[in-house]
């Protein structure tokens, strides 16, 4: 064995064990189109027997893969077809599709499924009012089933009566799962550019374009890029700096590359995308505010955060590019507040507010994330938040996103904790001057 093939190695093991480097997760994408039928409990019962068929061995396959290879492997998903569609089709409950994908995912055995969603940028068609006046109760009623709706785009713009509409289901989410940290709104996103083949919850669909059945990966390593950069020199030239981001997410994203090809094997189904992803947890040491810091910043949320961002989510993009043909979903960098301990410091100290976190957001990979607000405000300041969020994306032709969690009870200044990888997280304080005359 040669040295460097040695030395690649002993690297990758303290990736592992000592930068919080994972695989996030494992999606299968599963079309449900062929499941439509206009009786909505055939469409249910096809609907279950397909995703059981092709997600029988997901946990099983990625969890050998992941002790063969040494590489932990987080989360398995599936993500399905927009429901609003099929729901055009067969009319009916709504809420009888989410019971129904919820069931299938507890047989197979996944953490979440995704795809409880409708596309709605250009008007609701058949389906698409009815899916989302019925998305606060599908998530109150099921546990593994996420949400998401795309309410604008570059080519159409922003479709200002869904926004309005999701305003209200936010907060009804929010109020329904009160007694469970207000879960519901943290399974539902709300997007503007909502890319088809994102691996990643609670947002992940299986676009219409992509093939029948594919397995993607998402693939999150913030500890390994802060690591590298905390043992460089802190008068160390920018160019190096991003050099040395981009050399790290080359490295990541083969790791990626390499479970999700062996993953797709053993599954007999096509490999998707990876998706390079610096998702951070509440863990130490695996934080996207730290990484901004190395790079300069007293603070995440100081001025100069916006500028410190661009240069991480650009390095990352153009090292995880080079590493695979195959790049895809959202890669770049995620600010979801209470699932980064950095960002939870920033935002009790009042360095980082919810208008710094928006104009980081025009540069980051997603949006708004994991931001917890009083449990009173209203449905009309949650849709002015979207509609400024979209407005970002529709203009500047990137994705997206708000996932806004209500915390009902609670004030500014006080803490909402969800446990696990969705982290904790301080209550941000919001403007609360309504938009109602826009909205109407």
């Amino acid at each position: 064995m040669s040295f460097v093939k040695y030395n690649d190695i002993l690297e990758t093991i303290s990736m592992i064990q000592d930068e919080n480097l994972d695989i996030r997760t494992t999606t299968m994408g599963i079309s449900l189109l062929d499941c439509a039928d206009a009786n909505i409990d055939k469409s249910c019962s096809k609907i279950y027997d397909k995703i059981c068929h092709h997600a029988e061995n997901l946990v099983k396959t990625a969890n050998s893969i992941g002790s063969e290879l040494g590489i932990p492997i987080v989360n398995k998903r599936v993500s399905v077809t927009p429901i609003s569609m099929l729901l055009g089709v067969s009319g009916g409950d709504p809420v009888k599709y989410a019971l129904t994908l919820d069931k299938a995912a507890q047989t197979v055995g996944i953490d979440f499924i995704g795809g409880f969603s409708a596309l709605v940028q250009k008007g609701f068609s058949a389906g698409d009012a009815e899916l989302i006046d019925a998305i606060p109760e599908a998530l109150a009623e099921t546990n593994l089933v996420c949400s998401s709706v795309n309410i604008g785009s570059t080519r159409a713009g922003i479709n200002m009566d869904a926004v309005a509409k999701m305003g209200v289901q936010i907060k009804r989410a929010a109020e329904l799962t009160k007694d469970n940290q207000c879960i519901g709104a943290a399974k539902l996103v709300v997007f503007c550019n909502a890319v088809e083949d994102n691996p990643f919850m609670a947002g992940a669909f299986h676009g219409v374009g992509e093939a029948d059945v594919v397995l993607s990966v998402g693939v999150s390593g913030p500890g390994v890029v802060r690591s590298v950069l905390s043992s460089m020199d802190d008068d160390a030239p920018l160019n190096e700096v991003a050099e040395a981001i981009k050399k790290t997410a080359f490295k990541i994203t083969r790791v990626g590359q390499l479970v999700g090809s062996k993953a797709a094997d053993a599954l007999g189904v096509p490999f998707g995308i990876v998706d390079l992803s610096l998702a951070p947890t509440p863990a130490i040491g695996d934080s996207v505010a730290h990484i901004l810091e190395e790079i300069g910043l007293e603070q995440c949320g100081a001025h100069g955060t916006t500028a410190a961002l661009a240069m991480l989510n650009d390095a990352v993009k153009k090292g995880g590019v080079m590493a695979s043909s195959s790049v895809g979903g959202l890669s770049g960098a995620f600010i979801p507040v209470s699932e980064d301990a950095g960002m939870i410091a920033a935002a009790r100290s009042g360095a980082l507010s919810i208008e710094k976190l928006e104009a980081m957001t025009s540069v980051c990979s997603v949006g708004l994330d994991m931001i917890v607000v009083p449990g009173e405000t209203s449905p009309e300041v949650i849709s002015a938040i979207i509609a400024d969020e979209a407005a970002i994306g529709m203009i500047n032709s990137k994705t997206t996103a708000v996932r806004l969690i209500p915390a009902i009870g609670l004030k500014s200044g006080e803490e909402l904790n969800f446990g696990g990888l969705l982290g904790y997280g301080p209550v941000m304080q919001l403007k609360t001057e309504s938009l109602a005359k826009m909205l109407t």
